[in-house]
């Protein structure tokens, strides 16, 4: 039995030594894997005229919204809603019944006060008088001044108290802050209104507009050289898109905010555009066209050539002995059938263009001779 198991254990091992020489022979015929043919381009730098685009918010340069500062009743509305009003002009009234009641009562305290002090002045003198012949105590003349003291005080205390009261006269008329236009009102005539708190009516500046976008903190570099630029008359470098609309007239850069968001790495910038025929209003959602410097030379590729990966973008390098390795890129703008690349490649690198769905790191390459050009 024993024999027989060590027979049957040396029939498995030369099969299996056999399979082994086989298999390897088999790999040493097939050789390494065959080149994958493929089409490639030199990269090079070209002169392309292109806008990048950001997205971007329309405000008013100026906005400020009108609050009732005194507590009332809605007297008068004097506007008509949306017009255009003119700095100091009368927005709204609030019934002042009560603030000039309080106002009137505030000036006869001080003409009350007022008298006290010349009653105390009169005292004050009359003792000191007295005190130079020797005729009164010495006590006596103390409180004397401490009483024209105390009277002057109380005076000064209520002529504060008018300048109190007629600020809340005041503010029973609201008047326009600057030029501008004026919204819808939020209140009528007759609504209660609470100081501080109710929201009458917004006004804004119309002309110019401001334009707000965020950049990337990479290209606070370009939009500092493009800054020096807003002096220039008929510059094209900034245009506003709505859609498929080109708003008419130009912009140019307003300020560059003062740091960068920690949290995004991004940085605000403001533009400025004419606005003339009202066509734009605060809050509209558009694309703030950046011309490219014309200066500046790109990369230039054909879009078919970028492969993308769980929304990282590469190339395929051609290397040493005719063999392919993955690049990651940063792409911009499309244009056409072909595509800028701002970082990540070279000129004079040479890429695969055509073929690239069949390559893998490290793949050997030959020339397509079939690919059409």
């Amino acid at each position: 039995m024993l024999l027989k198991s060590l027979r049957n254990y040396t029939v498995v091992c030369c099969l299996f030594i056999a399979a082994s020489c086989s298999n390897n022979k088999q790999q040493q015929q097939q050789g390494p894997p065959p080149a994958v043919a493929v089409t490639t381009a030199d990269v090079a730098t070209a002169q392309v005229t292109f806008y990048d685009e950001y997205p971007a918010t329309v405000n008013a340069l100026n906005q400020v919204d009108l609050r009732a500062q005194v507590s009332g009743f809605i007297t008068g509305v004097y506007f008509q809603d949306g017009a255009r009003v003119s700095k100091g002009q009368k927005l709204y009234s609030i019934d002042a019944q009560q603030y000039e009641a309080n106002y009137q009562e505030a000036i006869a305290n001080v003409a009350v006060q007022q008298t006290n002090l010349v009653k105390a002045q009169k005292d004050a003198d009359r003792y000191h008088e007295l005190d130079k012949q020797d005729a009164i105590a010495k006590q006596q003349v103390d409180y004397a001044d401490a009483s024209l003291d105390a009277a002057t005080k109380q005076v000064e205390a209520a002529q504060a108290a008018v300048r109190s009261v007629q600020t809340g006269v005041k503010y029973t008329t609201i008047y326009a802050p600057f030029d501008g236009t004026i919204g819808i009102s939020q209140v009528k005539v007759g609504s209660p209104v609470s100081a501080g708190s109710t929201i009458l009516n917004t006004v804004s500046t119309d002309s110019p507009m401001a334009v707000d976008f965020s950049i990337d903190q990479k290209e606070i570099f370009r939009f500092t050289q493009l800054e020096s630029q807003a002096a220039k008359a008929g510059d094209t470098t900034f245009t506003l898109a709505f859609g498929n609309d080109v708003y008419p007239s130009h912009g140019k850069i307003s300020l560059i905010d003062r740091a960068v968001d920690p949290q995004t790495g991004t940085l605000k910038i403001r533009l400025v555009f004419p606005n003339e025929k009202k066509a734009l209003r605060g809050g509209m959602t558009g694309r703030v066209r950046v011309l490219n410097n014309a200066a500046e030379k790109s990369i230039f590729i054909p879009n078919k050539a970028v492969t993308e990966q769980l929304g990282e973008y590469f190339v395929y390098i051609v290397g040493d002995s005719s063999k392919v390795t993955q690049r990651k890129v940063v792409i911009g703008k499309q244009i056409g059938s072909n595509i800028i690349i701002k970082d990540g490649l070279k000129e004079g690198e040479k890429i695969v263009v055509q073929g690239v769905q069949n390559l893998r790191e490290g793949a050997k390459i030959k020339p397509d001779t079939t690919a059409k050009k």
